[in-house]
Protein backbone atom coordinates (compact mmCIF):
# COMPACT_ATOMS: atom_id res chain seq x y z
CA UNK A 1 0.00 0.00 0.00
CA UNK A 2 1.49 3.32 -1.31
CA UNK A 3 2.08 5.98 1.54
CA UNK A 4 0.97 9.89 1.26
CA UNK A 5 3.95 11.96 0.25
CA UNK A 6 1.56 14.92 0.96
CA UNK A 7 -1.69 15.16 2.24
CA UNK A 8 -4.16 18.78 1.51
CA UNK A 9 -6.64 18.97 3.76
CA UNK A 10 -9.34 21.91 3.85
CA UNK A 11 -6.84 24.13 2.56
CA UNK A 12 -8.07 27.88 1.92
CA UNK A 13 -6.34 30.84 0.75
CA UNK A 14 -8.17 34.26 1.48
CA UNK A 15 -10.55 34.03 -1.88
CA UNK A 16 -7.85 32.28 -4.09
CA UNK A 17 -8.14 28.92 -2.22
CA UNK A 18 -11.15 27.53 -0.82
CA UNK A 19 -11.36 24.14 0.97
CA UNK A 20 -8.62 22.09 -1.24
CA UNK A 21 -8.05 18.87 -0.48
CA UNK A 22 -5.57 17.25 -2.33
CA UNK A 23 -3.52 14.11 -1.80
CA UNK A 24 -0.19 12.44 -3.63
CA UNK A 25 0.67 9.31 -2.80
CA UNK A 26 4.69 8.13 -2.76
CA UNK A 27 6.11 6.76 -5.95
CA UNK A 28 2.89 8.84 -7.89
CA UNK A 29 3.29 11.74 -10.96
CA UNK A 30 -0.18 13.93 -9.61
CA UNK A 31 -0.80 16.96 -11.70
CA UNK A 32 -2.67 19.99 -11.14
CA UNK A 33 -3.90 21.66 -13.65
CA UNK A 34 -6.39 24.53 -14.16
CA UNK A 35 -7.25 27.90 -15.90
CA UNK A 36 -4.38 30.57 -14.81
CA UNK A 37 -5.75 32.77 -11.27
CA UNK A 38 -7.28 28.75 -10.37
CA UNK A 39 -4.94 28.96 -7.70
CA UNK A 40 -2.20 26.20 -9.07
CA UNK A 41 0.84 28.14 -7.59
CA UNK A 42 -0.67 29.60 -4.68
CA UNK A 43 -1.29 25.57 -3.66
CA UNK A 44 2.05 25.00 -4.16
CA UNK A 45 3.49 28.21 -2.39
CA UNK A 46 0.69 27.06 0.58
CA UNK A 47 2.75 23.62 0.90
CA UNK A 48 5.84 25.20 0.80
CA UNK A 49 4.83 27.24 3.99
CA UNK A 50 5.32 31.01 2.20
CA UNK A 51 2.20 31.85 2.47
CA UNK A 52 -0.37 31.81 5.67
CA UNK A 53 -3.32 29.63 5.33
CA UNK A 54 -5.92 27.86 6.94
CA UNK A 55 -6.43 23.72 6.92
CA UNK A 56 -4.00 21.25 6.75
CA UNK A 57 -0.86 20.25 5.34
CA UNK A 58 0.76 17.10 5.86
CA UNK A 59 4.10 16.21 4.33
CA UNK A 60 5.83 13.26 4.46
CA UNK A 61 9.53 13.18 6.49
CA UNK A 62 12.39 13.91 4.57
CA UNK A 63 13.71 16.39 1.81
CA UNK A 64 11.44 18.65 -0.27
CA UNK A 65 12.61 19.83 -3.81
CA UNK A 66 11.04 22.43 -5.56
CA UNK A 67 10.91 23.75 -9.13
CA UNK A 68 9.33 27.38 -9.48
CA UNK A 69 7.72 29.00 -12.52
CA UNK A 70 9.85 31.88 -12.70
CA UNK A 71 13.55 32.56 -10.91
CA UNK A 72 15.30 35.57 -11.38
CA UNK A 73 19.22 35.08 -12.02
CA UNK A 74 20.86 38.56 -11.05
CA UNK A 75 23.07 39.21 -13.61
CA UNK A 76 25.34 41.93 -11.65
CA UNK A 77 26.16 38.95 -9.69
CA UNK A 78 29.94 36.81 -11.17
CA UNK A 79 27.90 33.26 -10.45
CA UNK A 80 28.49 30.08 -12.71
CA UNK A 81 26.18 27.28 -13.05
CA UNK A 82 28.80 25.22 -11.17
CA UNK A 83 29.00 28.30 -8.21
CA UNK A 84 25.63 28.33 -7.95
CA UNK A 85 24.95 24.18 -7.16
CA UNK A 86 28.36 24.26 -5.08
CA UNK A 87 26.52 26.54 -2.57
CA UNK A 88 24.51 23.33 -1.24
CA UNK A 89 26.74 20.73 -2.13
CA UNK A 90 30.57 22.27 -0.72
CA UNK A 91 31.50 21.99 3.04
CA UNK A 92 34.17 24.17 2.30
CA UNK A 93 34.00 27.91 2.54
CA UNK A 94 33.57 29.44 -1.31
CA UNK A 95 36.66 31.30 -1.22
CA UNK A 96 38.76 28.09 -0.97
CA UNK A 97 37.18 27.01 -4.11
CA UNK A 98 34.92 24.05 -5.40
CA UNK A 99 36.48 20.01 -4.71
CA UNK A 100 37.56 17.82 -7.51
CA UNK A 101 34.60 15.02 -5.39
CA UNK A 102 32.09 18.16 -5.79
CA UNK A 103 32.83 19.17 -9.41
CA UNK A 104 32.39 15.77 -10.78
CA UNK A 105 29.39 15.45 -8.80
CA UNK A 106 27.80 18.70 -9.95
CA UNK A 107 29.21 17.81 -13.84
CA UNK A 108 27.31 14.34 -13.70
CA UNK A 109 23.83 16.64 -12.34
CA UNK A 110 24.14 18.70 -15.45
CA UNK A 111 25.32 16.19 -17.76
CA UNK A 112 21.56 14.53 -16.53
CA UNK A 113 19.36 17.58 -17.38
CA UNK A 114 21.28 18.41 -20.79
CA UNK A 115 23.50 21.11 -20.06
CA UNK A 116 27.10 19.47 -19.61
CA UNK A 117 28.89 21.86 -21.55
CA UNK A 118 27.03 24.99 -18.75
CA UNK A 119 29.41 24.59 -15.90
CA UNK A 120 31.18 28.30 -16.49
CA UNK A 121 28.50 29.69 -17.91
CA UNK A 122 27.91 32.68 -15.98
CA UNK A 123 24.05 32.02 -14.21
CA UNK A 124 22.45 35.31 -15.31
CA UNK A 125 23.19 34.45 -18.98
CA UNK A 126 21.70 31.24 -19.30
CA UNK A 127 18.53 31.05 -21.21
CA UNK A 128 15.21 30.23 -19.27
CA UNK A 129 14.90 26.61 -20.61
CA UNK A 130 18.63 26.03 -19.39
CA UNK A 131 17.63 28.13 -15.85
CA UNK A 132 14.48 25.79 -15.52
CA UNK A 133 16.99 22.68 -15.95
CA UNK A 134 19.45 23.72 -13.75
CA UNK A 135 16.66 23.98 -11.12
CA UNK A 136 15.28 20.87 -11.81
CA UNK A 137 18.70 19.18 -11.44
CA UNK A 138 19.15 21.36 -8.06
CA UNK A 139 15.71 20.66 -6.78
CA UNK A 140 16.16 16.82 -7.49
CA UNK A 141 19.99 16.26 -5.50
CA UNK A 142 19.63 14.48 -3.32
CA UNK A 143 16.65 12.60 -4.05
CA UNK A 144 13.58 14.21 -1.97
CA UNK A 145 10.86 12.82 -0.59
CA UNK A 146 8.64 15.16 -2.34
CA UNK A 147 8.84 17.29 -5.39
CA UNK A 148 7.02 20.14 -6.55
CA UNK A 149 7.18 21.83 -9.74
CA UNK A 150 5.34 25.04 -11.17
CA UNK A 151 5.28 24.44 -14.67
CA UNK A 152 8.37 22.29 -15.17
CA UNK A 153 8.35 22.13 -18.86
CA UNK A 154 7.76 25.74 -19.67
CA UNK A 155 10.46 27.38 -22.40
CA UNK A 156 12.08 23.75 -23.01
CA UNK A 157 12.20 22.12 -26.21
CA UNK A 158 11.05 19.34 -27.55
CA UNK A 159 13.61 16.56 -26.71
CA UNK A 160 14.53 18.39 -23.16
CA UNK A 161 10.88 18.49 -22.02
CA UNK A 162 10.90 14.30 -22.92
CA UNK A 163 14.05 14.40 -21.49
CA UNK A 164 12.40 15.56 -18.20
CA UNK A 165 8.97 13.44 -18.20
CA UNK A 166 11.08 10.43 -17.89
CA UNK A 167 13.40 11.64 -15.39
CA UNK A 168 9.83 12.14 -13.56
CA UNK A 169 9.29 8.55 -14.48
CA UNK A 170 12.44 7.38 -12.99
CA UNK A 171 11.81 9.21 -9.32
CA UNK A 172 8.32 8.09 -9.17
CA UNK A 173 10.08 4.18 -9.71
CA UNK A 174 12.48 5.71 -6.17
CA UNK A 175 9.12 6.34 -4.20
CA UNK A 176 9.09 9.94 -4.70
CA UNK A 177 6.28 11.79 -4.39
CA UNK A 178 5.28 14.69 -7.22
CA UNK A 179 3.07 17.08 -7.55
CA UNK A 180 3.20 19.44 -10.60
CA UNK A 181 1.36 22.25 -12.50
CA UNK A 182 0.91 21.93 -16.01
CA UNK A 183 -1.97 23.11 -18.27
CA UNK A 184 -0.98 20.45 -20.83
CA UNK A 185 -2.50 16.83 -20.18
CA UNK A 186 0.39 14.65 -19.21
CA UNK A 187 0.81 11.17 -19.85
CA UNK A 188 2.93 10.59 -17.03
CA UNK A 189 0.60 11.41 -14.89
CA UNK A 190 -1.05 8.91 -12.48
CA UNK A 191 -4.03 11.24 -11.22
CA UNK A 192 -4.68 14.57 -12.27
CA UNK A 193 -6.72 17.57 -9.95
CA UNK A 194 -8.32 20.07 -11.79
CA UNK A 195 -8.94 23.56 -10.56
CA UNK A 196 -11.11 26.33 -11.22
CA UNK A 197 -11.49 29.51 -9.05
CA UNK A 198 -9.41 27.88 -5.99
CA UNK A 199 -11.99 24.62 -5.66
CA UNK A 200 -11.36 21.04 -6.56
CA UNK A 201 -13.87 20.45 -9.65
CA UNK A 202 -12.54 17.20 -11.28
Amino acid sequence: MRQPGLRVGGLTVGAVLRGVDLTVERGQIHALRGPNGAGKSTLLSAVLGEIPFEGTVCRAAGRVGYVPQRFTADAALPWTVRDFLALARSSRPAFLGTSSSVKAHIDAMLAAVGLGDAADKPLGGLSGGELKRLLFAHAVDPLPALLLLDEPAAGLDAVSTERLYMQLTALKAQGCAILLVSHDPLEVADQVTQLREGRVVA
